[in-house]
């Protein structure tokens, strides 16, 4: 196997990793919730509208990057990094998601491409996580119902 098609499958690897795990994690939370905080009630409604908020960009970042992971795995799948970039660009093109570049992008600009939206997803579970333990703790601390 090539340097280019390790690289490739590496990448696909890591992303569909990476995008599972966040997506569970970022799943966790909504099914905890409503157990752990019990009948004592929720914290502020915004709290907890923030977090499905945060939940649903980390959900769609990990489907991003499984479609990334898949478009990588199309790409290792070619003789030619040429040949599978250029396979790459006219699936994109054909689904209308990016328009035909003239100077194609190499692969490792796209996958410093997908490392960034890993890295904005990891902030955004991150702070999904700490919303959601503050949440906690304020319903922890609420007085026992009447």
């Amino acid at each position: 196997m090539t340097q280019w098609k390790t690289a490739a499958s590496a990448a696909a690897r890591d992303l569909g990793r990476n995008s599972i795990f966040c997506g569970l994690a970022a799943l966790l939370p909504l099914i905890a919730g409503p157990v752990t905080a019990g009948y004592r009630g929720f914290a502020p409604m915004l709290g907890w509208l923030l977090m499905l908020v945060l939940c649903g960009i980390v959900l769609a970042l990990a489907i991003h990057l499984l479609f990334d992971a898949l478009l990588f795995r199309l790409a290792s799948s070619h003789e030619t990094e040429a040949a599978g970039l250029a396979a790459v660009d006219d699936l994109l093109s054909r689904m209308q998601l990016r328009k035909p570049d003239r100077t194609p992008r190499d692969l490792e600009s796209r996958i410093a491409g997908s490392r960034r939206i890993v890295w904005q997803q990891r902030l955004a579970l991150v702070l999904y996580l700490v919303i959601f333990a503050i949440l906690q703790l304020d319903a922890s601390h609420a007085p026992p119902p009447a």
